[in-house]
């Protein structure tokens, strides 16, 4: 039997501040789920978007800001959950990003969420080519967790009982060559001809079959492993798409990037996107290199032919 490799081991080879970073977050897993059902309904108000937030989301964002806080490795924290950013050390290394409860809809029906975290050597607002690290973690029914620090994308799972002890389930993680499933967020009725149409190719053409949970986290973690397409696309309703550049958008996409899949904004790459304002929302397509071309050619055509 081979040995089991924990986070902790894997992350040596980072610099020492960057794997502690990734540890803490980590282990705040026990903690966190402990208080999963004690705050299954509750709503604690709403956000800077006007968005409902649930008593979960609140009570994570809290305490993950405090043990990120606590390492003294931290100097900035941008959250969705917060109206202004946290200024914890001014000569501290990192600004982290986060979504600290992504797909928070979905704790009502107890369906996948989790947390996405994007760890930056430079203040926001930066392109997603300024990350040190990326990671997310994943609630579905066990928890794992996946960071890229620019040495491969590696997936952890949490072991069952005791402490947040992660172990090494796949490392250097890469895209099937051919794509199994896709993921399509929005109205479909919003969406714009052409990437109706698209949509509609991605059975037709592409053979992939349709998984879709609500939780940017879980869907994420499909099209990882089994490959194949997930946007949140731009519609009529919301031509800038829904999910936020650098809370989502841009950790997500440096993981996906390094796993040998290709992400596009509807004008570049979205690790290539710059924008001014932290809270800029964008559309957002990942998938396997030859579906994203193909989604290029169409945009372009229409381009074209709407000029």
């Amino acid at each position: 039997m081979q040995k089991e490799i924990t986070i902790e081991e894997h992350t040596r080879e980072l610099e020492p501040e960057l794997a502690k970073l990734i540890c803490t977050v980590a282990d705040m897993s026990v903690d966190i789920r402990n208080e999963f059902p004690h705050r299954l309904m509750g709503i604690a108000g709403t956000n800077k978007y006007g968005e409902v937030v649930s008593e979960l989301d609140a009570w994570v964002n809290d305490y993950i800001c405090k043990k990120l806080a606590a390492t003294g490795l931290v100097r900035k924290i941008y959250s969705e959950e917060l109206v202004q950013p946290m200024l914890v050390k001014e000569d501290a290394p990192f600004v982290v990003a986060m979504d600290p409860l992504d797909g928070s809809s979905n704790i009502v029906t107890n369906n996948p969420f989790g947390t996405i975290m994007g760890i930056y050597r430079k203040d926001l607002p930066v392109s997603g080519e300024n990350l040190a690290a990326s990671l997310y973690k994943l609630y579905g029914p066990i928890t794992t967790l996946v960071y890229d620090a620019g040495k491969g994308v590696h997936e952890f799972v949490k072991h069952r009982k005791g402490a947040a002890r992660y172990c090494l389930l796949n490392e250097n993680m890469k895209l099937p060559d051919e794509g199994g499933v896709f993921g399509l967020g929005g109205e479909p009725l919003e969406w714009t001809p052409e990437f109706l149409k698209f949509a509609k190719d991605l059975v037709k053409v592409h053979r992939l079959k349709l998984r879709y949970c609500g939780a940017f986290v879980g869907d994420f973690s499909q099209i990882l492993h089994k490959g194949g397409f997930f946007s949140y696309p731009s519609s009529v309703k919301n031509p800038k798409g829904k999910l936020r550049l650098f809370y989502e958008a841009q950790p997500m996409a440096k993981i996906f990037e390094d796993a040998g899949g290709a992400t596009w904004s509807g004008s570049e790459s979205i690790l290539e996107t710059k924008c001014d304002d932290v809270n800029v929302r964008t559309p957002l397509y990942f998938g396997n290199r030859k579906i994203i071309e193909q989604l290029i050619g169409v945009k372009t055509v229409a381009h074209k032919e709407g000029e």
